[in-house]
């Protein structure tokens, strides 16, 4: 019985030390962005990072899909193509360079996304086709609704560094940051403004 006191009282702690996240990401003219992606970083949160498993970037209609998707640092992304057209997938991004030569069905090897940052995805075949792959560095992520919100919990409270980005921001932009700090058991909702989209 004491036993199960013990746990009962390190999960009702646990939780009680748990914040929550909530973010409304607009563009310049304060219309809701959807699919926006927001993380928390810190150095905990990055020590806290592990991959995620069976993860896809898949190929229909001649488009990606999702067109942003958002994994983990050290994630393995397999690019299966459904279409009945082959497909050349690339990236010349800094966060991962790669090259998926002219290909139908599923390659056999996975690309597996180690560092940190902004991956835009095209195909040589298809000058039209673009996707995004944000590599996160903190298991604390997500990606905004059609009302340009997301909820990130629960969340260790502490000091972080809140990352917005947003595939109409310029290429290269790694995003807008902005300290926020989280505290035991208070939510905290935060407005972000995109000033360079929807101008």
């Amino acid at each position: 019985m004491w036993r199960w006191l013990v746990v009962g009282l390190w999960l009702a702690a646990t939780l009680a030390s748990a914040a929550e996240l909530r973010v409304t990401v607009r563009d310049a003219r304060g219309q809701p962005l959807p699919e926006a992606v927001v993380m928390l970083e810190s150095p905990q949160a990055a020590r806290a990072v592990t991959p995620l498993t069976g993860v896809e970037m898949v190929q229909r209609d001649k488009t990606f899909n999702p067109q942003v998707l958002v994994v983990t640092r050290g994630t393995a992304v397999s690019f299966p193509n459904q279409d009945t057209v082959r497909h050349h997938v690339y990236s010349l991004s800094p966060a991962k360079p790669f090259e998926i030569k002219l290909y139908a069905g599923t390659p056999a090897n996975p690309v597996v996304f180690d560092r940190a940052g902004v991956v835009l995805l095209g195909c040589n075949i298809h000058d039209h086709m673009v996707g995004w792959i944000v590599v996160a560095d903190t298991p604390y992520h997500g990606l905004t609704d059609p009302k340009g919100t997301t909820r990130l919990a629960p969340v260790p409270a502490g000091a972080y560094a809140l990352v917005v980005w947003h595939p109409d921001l310029p290429v290269g932009s790694n995003g807008v940051r902005r300290a926020v700090t989280l505290r035991d058991g208070a939510p905290v909702a935060v407005d972000v403004v995109l000033a360079e989209v929807g101008r």
